[in-house]
């Protein structure tokens, strides 16, 4: 299986899909499509501060890890927006809980990450 992110509307989704090889004629005839479940689903987006977006533009990279310890001020990722790379920084001390994925295209005030 390869997860894939796909967006749509602007709404970004994380999808699972099978890969099959030369046997698949040997498959059952007919397979039931992955499901895409938005990345806002999350269950810790309810809690915490959230960060969101100041401005459209595309998640070009997440400079921590999901669930790290980071600081006030600390840049969490970086989005782009016109051809220039933007610092998103913490908004407080806490965990963060990444509500988007690396190459996903965000509008103005998505929900980018929860600090907890």
């Amino acid at each position: 299986m390869r997860n894939f992110i796909i967006t749509v509307n602007g709404k970004s989704y994380e999808v699972g899909v099978e890969e099959v090889g030369e046997s698949a004629a040997s498959a059952p005839a007919k397979q039931e499509a992955p499901k895409a479940v938005p990345l806002a689903a999350k269950p810790a987006e309810a809690k915490g501060t959230k960060m969101v977006a100041p401005f459209a533009g595309t998640v070009k990279n997440l400079l921590v890890a999901d669930g790290a310890s980071v600081k006030k001020d600390q840049p969490v990722l970086v989005l782009e927006a016109m051809k220039m790379d933007n610092d998103i920084t913490a908004p407080c001390d806490g965990t963060v809980t990444f509500m988007v994925a690396k190459g996903a295209n965000v509008e103005s005030d998505a929900l980018l990450a929860v600090i907890s």
